[in-house]
């Protein structure tokens, strides 16, 4: 009976979701685009390039590419911490674009920060350049009507949907259960590059999206994030993965998805011209408009914190990656990231938002462990407190034991009210936001941080969840934007944040920024992406910034906990160990390790060093995190989610 019900519940999906347009369908809605697009010229086509905002990032990038020879490269490489930075530097780009412009996401959300990029790149391809956006179908517009209305905002921009679940647009909650059911090798593979090149020439790589919270101007939550951007020859391995993605058979152009075909043939009369968007805040989108077209402020923010440097790669998966998993190609940047760590010679420095790692990572780290002098390796990730995956920090959590232990691990897990974070954080915002305490309590004061930043961060609780999470629970929650899907409610008030950059440095010589979580779901499902730079002076700026995010005003450390009574801390070792390891049933609660804070009049030090446990106290396993479902959640998920780890 139940396998019938399947089958019917399949069929029933399939049946009213449709399986690809007809060829004469989709030549129908091409020539609806042809005779309605917007072909508007803000700039002669034949001087196009003279249109264009002078940059002295574009400048940099030229330079470093004119001095650039086969035996001895030359690039300029920037880090972009803040939001600010990350937001201005595309905006600057899009600006000085002469000639092509290609964007590849994992998430574009229509909120301010989507709004502004999409109306720039209109703008952009209104002044000649051409414009190509390719996004993952799952966690992109989701909105048929909007991308008629791009299909056709200008002749010189196009867009592809990655991947698209029944070859649509959007993806109800139906048809969600249904993509897993019936095809879940090639619904779960995602494309989780993220990359903007413009004219072959500069690029940006990293963990940010398209969306309010990746650039500090979420209302509830914002992530400590990180890009890199380099100018020279390796912009160019940057657009031919682009390339390859583009002209993949998983990448669908408009008029081939079902939803978007249907508004365009239903309106073959409306011209849909692109209008500016309304921001939901416009003062600050014109600020940032200024910023980004102001030289002085482009050189004090990003162009003195650039690095000219010779040796940089550029690596990426390639597209439909479960198609072929045992090609060597198919899983580039994986492999690189491996044979990065297998040469570790004294430290490795780990930056990543979900701590769960594949079985190659594994024996990798449990082979420098048995060295004679083991690598120093560090972890910064999320606590409970500050991640928007609970599932995932849920596996983390339950194999702590093997991470301090087995590969002597270091773990900071970020707290969700960081002191590194902007003191002027509410700045600019109307009435001063804050943090409800617990879910669904009244806000109370608002609360700001302590010390420098590393950037502008922003924000305040309510009721919408962060968006990007490591696997299906996480694409459920863009589906079901409900209670289950927030981050645990906190003791404490004040702006929160999540961790979600993703950086590698190994013995300070070389250094990787990109959007690969050195977790399974990177390993074998994702196509992920990522610059390598071979440079000591970017690997210290790199290991700087990470360090800086473990300081105990920041993070927790993880250690065990501490043996008052030998005889019964034995035994509940004992029994928690056998717990960890059942793939199921691993109920008990009395784990090996726990959430340490620095006593006031001492100094950091390693979860190792004797003197550990006179200079920190314990603050439990899951700090500021209030009593709650969550924390159910998570205990379930420990105890029978472990064969789910690479869904997760």
């Amino acid at each position: 009976m139940l396998r019938l019900l399947t089958i019917l519940f399949i069929a029933a999906t399939l049946t009213t979701s449709g399986c690809s347009l007809s060829r004469a369908r989709i030549q129908k809605a091409d020539a609806v685009v042809a005779l309605t697009v917007d072909r508007q010229e803000t700039c002669d086509p034949a001087d196009a390039s003279h249109c264009a905002t002078p940059s002295p990032l574009i400048d940099a990038a030229l330079e470093a590419d004119a001095a650039s020879t086969d035996a001895k490269p030359v690039h300029v490489a920037t880090l972009l911490e803040d939001g600010e930075s990350a937001m201005a530097a595309r905006i600057n780009l899009i600006h000085a674009a002469r000639k092509s412009i290609d964007i590849q996401t994992y998430i574009w959300e229509q909120d301010d920060a989507g709004k502004l990029v999409l109306d720039e790149l209109v703008r952009a391809a209104r002044r000649g350049v051409h414009v190509r956006i390719l996004a993952d179908q799952l966690f992109s517009f989701s909105d048929p009507g909007l991308l008629a209305a791009l299909a056709r905002a200008s002749d010189r921009m196009e867009i592809r949907l990655y991947n698209p679940t029944f070859h649509s647009a959007r993806t109800p909650p139906l048809e969600f259960a249904a993509g897993v059911l019936c095809c879940f090798y090639k619904f779960n593979q995602r494309m989780h590059n993220k990359l903007l090149v413009v004219d072959d020439l500069i690029g940006i790589t990293g963990g940010r999206n398209y969306e309010d919270r990746y650039f500090d101007w979420d209302g509830s939550f914002d992530y400590v994030d990180r890009d890199v951007m380099v100018g020279g020859p390796a912009a160019k391995a940057m657009g031919a993965s682009f390339e390859q993605f583009w002209t993949h058979k998983r990448s669908a152009p408009l008029t081939h998805l079902r939803d978007v075909n249907r508004e365009l043939l239903a309106d073959t009369d409306d011209p849909r011209h692109w209008d500016p968007p309304r921001y939901e805040h416009p003062d600050r989108v014109a600020q940032m408009v200024a910023d980004a077209a102001d030289p002085t402020w482009i050189e004090e923010h990003i162009v003195r914190a650039s690095l000219r440097l010779n040796r940089v790669e550029y690596l990426s998966d390639l597209p439909g990656k479960t198609d072929e998993p045992k090609r060597r190609e198919v899983r580039a940047l994986t492999r690189h990231i491996i044979g990065l760590l297998r040469n570790a010679k004294s430290e490795i420095v780990l930056q990543t938002p979900y701590l769960v790692m594949s079985k190659p990572a594994q024996k990798i780290f449990s082979r420098l462990r048995e060295r004679p002098t083991p690598p120093r390796v560090v972890v910064s990730t999320n606590s409970l407190a500050s991640t928007d995956a609970f599932a995932v920090y849920a596996l983390s959590y339950k194999h702590r034991k093997r991470y301090l232990t087995d590969y002597g691990f270091e773990i900071y897990e970020l707290k969700p009210h960081p002191f590194n974070a902007d003191p002027e954080t509410l700045e600019g915002r109307p009435g001063g936001i804050a943090t409800p305490a617990v879910e669904d309590s009244i806000a109370g004061p608002p609360v700001g941080s302590h010390g420098s930043g590393r950037g502008r961060r922003s924000g305040a609780e309510s009721a919408g969840p962060p968006s990007e999470s490591s696997g299906f629970l996480g694409m459920g929650s863009r589906a079901s934007r409900g209670p289950r899907n927030r981050p645990a409610p906190l003791l404490t008030a004040g702006v929160r944040f999540g961790l979600h950059a993703k950086s590698i440095v190994v013995d300070d010589t070389f250094a990787m920024v990109g959007t690969h979580n050195f977790d399974p779901r990177s390993d074998h499902y994702n196509t992920e992406s990522g610059v390598i730079v071979y440079d000591k002076r970017f690997a210290d700026r790199l290991r700087d910034s990470i360090m800086q995010d473990i300081q105990p005003g920041n993070a927790w450390v993880i250690a065990p906990r501490q043996k008052k009574v030998p005889v019964l801390s034995s035994i509940n070792e004992f029994i928690g160990d056998v717990s960890e390891r059942l793939p199921f049933f691993d109920l008990w609660p009395f784990r090996y390790a726990t959430s340490y804070e620095l006593k006031p009049g001492c100094i950091p030090m390693r979860w190792t060093d004797p003197r550990f446990f006179e200079c920190y106290e314990p603050v439990g396993d899951f700090p500021e995190v209030n009593v709650s479902l969550k924390l159910i959640y998570t205990r379930m998920i420990t105890a029978f989610g472990s064969s789910a780890a690479g869904i997760l």
